[in-house]
């Protein structure tokens, strides 16, 4: 009996000094603050409050103005990290007090902290992610990664200029500014025409009113977004642009289209809503990979007949509030049926589209000697007419049998 009671204080007492062990290894915690990530290793007997003295360098914010949130409950100062079960690999919130500007607050965002291992993680995997941070500035850390650098996001900050020194992010691929206030006199475009890679640009909800010639130097751009800013125009060398396939400008104050759109060949996507057009250029019907224009809240009373002559591959055609009557349509029809025989068809659809006294057009097929229906790629011709389809606010296509 006593032996028994002595193996079991035994294996007691070898659990206790296993547990006293295991108190005292680190734990690899990852700590967020407004975007930022901030990796830490800390001992499990470490309280609440050590933590927070050791977050006051990291963050600027004092121990009595933090707040860590784990699992949605706010840790106690005076209890352990292990009594509080935050394990390794936790991920804890850090909440600044609202009263934290009147004691000064902590170091402004343009000035923002990258340590080591953040840099590191940006050079390892290209994405330098620093977007809605409160910059007024581009670090100066971003600068160093380089061609290691494939994506730069910087959206939803206030920054105040982009130097020329993005030049040397030279295989940057995607580049987003969104939301920032930028007007044009903040860009250095020399600097960021040089990035031959770059594939997306994004600029949106800025206060750009144009566009540089420079822009044409980006010949590797495949997306454009330009949207929500104070545009009148777009620069004659977007025509530059071969390799473009998806042109968004909208919600702008664009009067006029250059004609030399016509030589962006690859766009498969043009939104022009919500600007000031009456009018679109006949070189659109030189885009024959169109699948989707949207024109939507503008002037236009017509469209190019070339458009429905030439771009065989529209599917979508957004003409919701425009001053685009059923004449025009009529007319349209007529002097594509006029220009080419095969346009007969496509007069009969566009006369028979009028007189359903269109806003918005969605052309699911395209109306053209054949289509393809079902998946089992049935062709039949298109002796058919178009007919509203009363479950959705669009009108169809419809083969007649």
């Amino acid at each position: 009996m006593e032996d028994r009671k002595g193996k079991s204080n035994l294996v007691r007492e070898e659990k206790m000094s296993q547990e006293d062990g295991e108190s005292s290894v680190d734990i690899n915690i990852t700590v967020r603050f407004r975007g930022r990530s901030i990796p830490m290793s800390i001992s499990k007997d470490s309280t609440t409050k050590e933590l927070k003295s050791h977050l006051q360098p990291l963050t600027d914010v004092l121990p009595q103005d933090q707040k860590i949130i784990s699992k949605g409950k706010r840790l106690v100062d005076a209890m352990t990290l292990k009594e509080l079960e935050v394990v390794n690999g936790a991920n804890l919130l850090l909440v600044a007090s609202q009263d934290l500007q009147k004691r000064g607050g902590p170091i402004p965002k343009e000035t923002i902290i990258i340590d080591k291992i953040r840099l590191e993680q940006w050079k390892a995997t290209g994405v330098i992610a620093l977007a809605d941070c409160n910059l007024k500035a581009i670090p100066d850390e971003v600068w160093n990664c380089g061609s290691s650098a494939t994506v730069l996001d910087v959206n939803e900050n206030s920054i105040q200029n982009v130097p020329n020194k993005i030049s040397c992010l030279n295989s940057i691929q995607k580049l987003f500014l969104n939301a920032n206030g930028i007007s044009e006199e903040a860009i250095q475009w020399e600097g960021l025409a040089s990035l031959k890679y770059l594939t997306v640009l994004s600029i949106t909800q800025n206060q750009l009113t144009t566009l540089p010639p420079a822009l044409g130097s980006l010949t590797s751009l495949r997306q454009l977004h330009v949207s929500n800013n104070r545009l009148t125009t777009l620069p004659n060398e977007i025509g530059l642009l071969t390799e473009l396939e998806v042109l968004k400008a909208d919600n702008n104050k664009i009067t006029t289209i250059p004609a030399c759109i016509g030589e962006c060949g690859s766009l498969v996507e043009v939104d022009l809503s919500a600007n000031l057009l009456s009018g679109l250029p006949d070189t659109f019907g030189n885009l024959h990979n169109l699948k989707a224009l949207h024109l939507s809240n503008n002037g236009l009373k017509s469209l190019p007949c070339t458009l429905f002559k030439h771009c065989l591959q529209l599917v979508t055609l957004d003409l919701n509030n425009t001053e685009i009557t059923m004449d025009a349509l009529r007319q349209g029809g007529k002097t594509s049926m006029n220009a080419d025989a095969q346009g007969v068809r496509s007069s009969r659809w566009i006369l028979e589209l009028a007189l359903l006294h269109l806003t918005k057009v969605l052309i699911e097929t395209n109306p053209y000697d054949h289509f393809v229906v079902n998946s089992r790629k049935q062709e039949r011709n298109i002796d058919s007419a178009c007919a509203l389809d009363s479950s959705k606010p669009y009108f169809t296509f419809e083969n007649s049998a």
